[in-house]
């Protein structure tokens, strides 16, 4: 048995390891709670896949794929780390069948890197597609994945001690840590709401963004708990619309939009997903040629909040 053999078999995740680091997280009900327990075996089935040395999760249903190619990305990061190859596995993935998943390949990698107690800069290699896994601005989503998995596996340090992520890159952090707010409080919208004001003012915006992405590309609610949600966000709302956006694109892009994420995210955008999606395209158009940095990051960010406050405007006008 050969050393990459051995670190396969070594790094096997069974569902249940992920199922018991929830056993501290506010239990979700009804439809949302089997929707939850759905998204973390998809994870757990695309992070095996790349382990049995496999690539493509595509026997998952459509609307758990981009769950499992996040788990792909995530062992296939932990293998490259692990054998010094330079990001060979994770580039194949996303060059390949999970080329229509570039976000959740970029948060998988942030992933692995949080795993291994190491900040990510970088696996994914620099690419020339703005729409792909190797985007200058699509890249500084595994900072958001790392963040998820900070707060995922020490939800008290990070929801009660409220520790922050590198100030560089705390907001893209923060956005990862709402994602995972999203499961550790249920689903539900006041648990949420509680949550997200315990933190100092300026950090709450990238956690309802960070919420609003969970909520939308899991669907797990139906659009009346998130009339309750964007209601909670009150004078975040914009953030909470810019979360949703990015989760419009991701499903666009992949082909596939689950009916629950297509009315989450005019739920909470105030749109259809492919208007949505054409925001989030318009604003990395304009943000092409900007700094590689958080800044130029943020700057997309930004672009889709004015979008959705321009659009939001003249309805209440009209």
């Amino acid at each position: 048995m050969g050393i990459c053999d051995r670190l396969r078999g070594g790094l096997a995740l069974a569902p249940g390891v992920l199922r018991e680091a929830r056993r501290d997280f506010a239990p979700a009900t009804g439809d949302a709670a089997c929707r939850l327990d759905e998204v973390v075996d998809a994870f757990a089935h695309g992070y095996n896949a790349v382990l049995r040395g496999g690539y493509d999760p595509a026997e998952l249903p459509a609307g758990l794929r981009g769950f499992g190619y996040e788990g792909a990305a995530m062992s296939s990061t932990l293998l490259d780390l692990m054998t010094v190859s330079r990001g060979r596995r994770l580039h194949e993935l996303g060059e390949g069948t999970g080329a229509g998943y570039p976000h959740l390949i970029n948060v998988g990698a942030g992933w692995a890197y949080a795993r291994m107690r190491l900040r990510p800069w970088w696996t994914v290699r620099p690419g020339t597609d703005e729409q792909g896994v190797g985007s200058p601005l699509l890249r500084w989503l595994a900072w958001d994945g790392w963040g998820f998995h900070r707060a995922f596996f020490t939800p008290r340090r990070v929801f009660a001690d409220h520790a922050p992520g590198p100030p560089r890159v705390r907001r893209i952090c923060d956005q990862g840590a709402g994602r995972a707010l999203w499961f550790y409080a249920g689903a539900d919208p006041d648990r949420i709401g509680d949550v997200i004001n315990g933190f100092p003012g300026v950090r709450r915006p990238d956690l309802w963004a960070g919420v609003a992405l969970a909520a939308a590309y899991t669907g797990a609610q139906p659009p009346g708990v998130l009339a309750a949600l964007a209601e909670r966000a009150a004078a975040h709302r914009a953030h909470l619309a810019q979360g949703a956006v990015f989760a419009a694109k991701a499903h666009v892009l992949s082909g596939e939009m689950p009916g629950g994420s297509a009315a989450a995210v005019r739920a909470l955008t105030g749109v259809g997903p492919g208007i949505a999606a054409r925001w989030a395209d318009d604003a990395l158009a304009a943000s092409i040629g900007g700094p590689d940095s958080p800044a130029g990051y943020e700057g997309w960010r930004g672009g889709i909040r004015h979008a959705w406050t321009r659009t939001n405007e003249r309805q209440t006008v009209g």
